[in-house]
């Protein structure tokens, strides 16, 4: 084999491993990307079934239904109301009315089954994917008696 053929096979080779190593990586990425979607974007069926995204919005007051570890509650954005089922510990910062983000898959039944629930750790945080699906509701979102919390005794 001429100098020049092998140099040429040695660059092939490194194309080939090179794209093969992009591909990879980008499939990687591809499969850890997880969207937001609001409960409005979920009713519409802009959410994929099946498949891992975030749920925001506001827990639905006198909505939460506790068995054990198993928790049943509604996200809102004011507009649509999707039920979320999660077993495990909830954040201390979960309550009735405040922001709230789930990760989860939605089944083919319409139903959100979170592996994740965050809760809102201050008065300021909110996605802004929710605080604007809540703005496009009426909801006042940032009103001071919504997002502060209640001062410990």
């Amino acid at each position: 084999m001429k100098p020049r053929h092998r140099r040429l096979a040695w660059i092939a080779t490194g194309v080939l491993a090179l794209s093969i190593a992009v591909g990879l990586v980008l499939n990687a990425f591809r499969s850890n990307l997880v969207f937001f979607f609001t409960p409005t974007d979920v009713a519409e069926g802009k959410a994929p079934t099946g498949r891992t995204f975030r749920i925001g919005g506001l827990v639905q007051e006198g909505s939460v239904q506790r068995d054990g570890t198993a928790v049943r509650f509604k996200v809102t954005d004011n507009a649509q109301t999707i039920v979320v089922a999660y077993t495990g510990i909830l954040p201390d910062l979960f309550k009735e009315g405040r922001g709230v983000v789930a990760q989860g898959t939605l089944h083919g039944d319409g139903s959100f089954r979170a592996s994740e629930v965050l809760a809102k750790h201050d008065e300021n945080y909110m996605p802004p994917e929710a605080a604007e699906a809540l703005r496009r509701a009426g909801h006042p979102v940032g009103a001071p008696d919504q997002f502060r919390q209640a001062p410990r005794q």
